[in-house]
Formats: structure tokens, C-alpha cells, sequence
């Protein structure tokens, strides 16, 4: 019995299930939830989907009713972790990427825990785990799951569409290197299952508002800054800015790649002044420049070799300056 076998097993014994996954939730996190939930449901078994916060906007057009909230809801997310007999844990790697409040829940609860993630240096804390740091994402390992345990017929548009959205949006559509030859062929199982990939990039790209855009282009125009001889660019928003241009959840995501897709760039940083702390975008090309360890040893984050995130507690002036300090170090000319 292979691993996800294992699990498929596991899934069939269980009768409360609850699915998590990390805070500030992005296209891999939602879309591998609802991938797994809507498998489990094929399966013939009930499962609920317990989130530490509200997905970002652009995301509203997938069928996210069946996620509880710990922020809107926190009643019902305790009693579903109170109840569950099974938790997966999907899309992190350590308790604490899960919000306080949820890492409470999760480390009380006694049953058994398995960990689906992708990310670098997992934490020992579940009961059974896949951790395939090779993977583009951990919706990739989802499809996995479904194919390796010999379900690969149950495989739909419902379950496939949320699972491609979640590749899609982890590889940077399937830029990264992280995309290889098995990714395309369980892509290819997921095209053959019904899902309309055309449809997805449609949804995901064509939904800017004006006060998006226009975000994009003061930072671009007005805060873009380049380090030329380490061919880094860095962008600081502050809360002022943001409130300018009517911020919503999810309207700096793409400014990081926006910024490395200069010529000649190496690395790109974005930060911005939210929730009371500064958070960090990091993005880079090529093995020869990974942005995860700098990441890690200087702003409490953390992530992939090529995209990365970490959190400052300085000001927006105060982070700029210890990143431009900091990029000699990590970067060459």
C-alpha cells in the first residue's frame, strides 16, 4: 500500500474530517481545499473546510461557501476541530502558519493529522505526512493522491477545476521551475477530465478593477526603485498609499512578478504597510538567486528558493533601508 493509499484509507475510516490550511490563503491553498473536499465527497464521505481567514478577492468566482472562517466564524471552526476524527493539513509546513487562534485548535486536538505541503523543511508534527518540496504545489499533490491511490476515475470538472487553479496560480502559469514533466501530464489528466482551462486564466486575468491598476501604476512609476548593481528591484507601499488607491486583499499580489519581469532583473521585493506590520513579497530568477533564506534569517519568513514571504515590524523606511543593507550580501554585481 503506497502512501496515498494509505490516506485514501484513512479518509474512508474517518467521520468528522476537517480540511486547513495557512493564513492569508492564495490560489494553491483554496484550490488544493477544495479539490481534496470535493474528493472526499466522491468518496461517499463528509468533510468541512476550516480557513484562518477570508480568501482574496479575485478568487470570490470559485464556490468557497463550504469554508468556515476563524475570523467570521470561530464557534463552528472549534466544534469542527473538536469533532474531527481526521485533519489534513494542506499547503504548510509548521502549526504556526495557521494563525494563532487555529494553532490553539490544532495542537489540542488528538486525532489523526496528515500534512500535504511542498514547502522547504517541514516541522514533525503530523501523523502522516507527503512532503514533496519537488512538487509545484500542493494541488499537484492532490491530483496526486487522486491518481496514486487509484481514483484517477473519479477525476471531474468539480474536483479538477479548483486543483488546476491551484498549479496555475503556484508555478506563475507554469513559469517556474518547479514545473516539470509530471505536472504536465497530470495537467493533461485534469484537461481530460472535463476541466476548461481557458475559462480559469479568463476568470484570474481578466478581473481587474480600475483601483487595482492604478495601485499598479503609482507603484511602478512612482515607488518602483532599482538597485542596479545587484539587479534588484523594490517596491515600498505604505498604508497611506494603499488607502489611496482603495486597497482590497489581493491587489499587490502580482507586482512582485511585475517588477522581476524587467529586463536584466534578478530579484524582485514588494512590501507594504497592512494589519499593522509590514508584509514582504520576494521573487527571483534562476537557482543562483534564492530569496527564501533571506527571507528566513532576517524578516521571520520563509517559503520556496524563488518565492518567498516574511514580515517586518520597522517602518516602511526602516525596512527599505535594512533590505538595501542587506541585498550586498545576497546578491552579486
Amino acid at each position: 500500500m503506497n502512501i496515498y493509499q494509505q490516506i485514501t484509507t484513512e479518509i474512508l475510516n474517518a467521520s468528522h474530517i476537517v480540511i486547513t490550511s495557512h493564513k492569508s490563503p492564495d490560489g494553491d491553498s483554496i484550490g488544493s481545499s477544495l479539490g481534496l473536499l470535493r474528493f472526499i465527497e466522491k468518496l461517499g464521505k463528509k468533510a468541512v473546510i476550516c480557513h484562518p481567514d477570508v480568501a482574496p478577492e479575485f478568487l470570490s468566482w470559485l464556490d468557497s461557501s463550504a469554508i468556515l472562517l476563524m475570523t467570521d466564524q470561530p464557534a463552528e471552526v472549534t466544534a469542527a476541530f473538536q469533532q474531527a476524527d481526521l485533519i489534513f493539513c494542506l499547503d504548510y509546513n509548521g502549526t504556526d502558519r495557521i494563525g494563532a487562534d487555529m494553532q490553539v485548535l490544532l495542537e489540542a486536538a488528538t486525532c489523526q493529522t496528515i500534512m500535504i505541503d511542498h514547502h522547504l523543511d517541514p516541522q514533525d508534527f503530523p501523523t502522516l505526512a507527503v512532503s514533496d518540496t519537488t512538487a509545484s504545489s500542493t494541488a499537484q499533490l492532490i491530483v496526486e493522491l487522486i491518481v496514486e491511490s487509484g481514483h484517477r476515475d473519479l477525476l471531474d470538472e468539480h474536483i479538477g477545476t479548483p486543483l488546476y487553479l491551484g498549479i496555475l496560480t503556484d508555478t506563475g502559469s507554469f513559469r517556474f521551475p518547479s514545473v516539470q514533466a509530471r505536472t504536465h501530464e497530470l495537467l493533461a489528466m485534469l484537461l481530460s477530465a472535463g476541466v476548461k482551462h481557458h475559462l480559469i486564466h479568463e476568470v484570474l486575468n481578466d478581473n481587474n478593477t480600475a483601483s487595482r491598476l492604478r495601485l499598479q501604476g503609482f507603484a511602478m512609476s512612482e515607488k518602483l526603485e532599482i538597485m542596479e548593481d545587484y539587479h534588484v528591484a523594490i517596491i515600498p507601499l505604505s498604508k497611506e498609499e494603499l488607502e489611496r488607491y482603495q486597497y482590497q486583499k489581493g491587489d499587490t499580489d502580482n507586482l512582485a512578478n511585475l517588477a522581476l519581469s524587467i529586463k536584466g532583473m534578478k530579484a524582485a521585493i514588494v512590501f507594504s504597510e497592512r494589519d499593522g506590520m509590514i508584509k514582504i513579497s520576494f521573487r527571483s530568477k534562476g537557482q543562483e538567486n534564492p530569496v527564501n533564506v533571506l527571507a528566513a534569517e532576517h524578516f521571520d519568513g520563509g517559503g520556496h528558493a524563488n518565492a518567498a514571504g516574511g514580515m517586518s515590524e520597522l517602518s516602511v523606511t526602516e525596512t527599505l533601508e535594512k533590505i538595501k543593507g542587506l541585498i550586498p550580501s545576497y546578491f552579486s554585481n
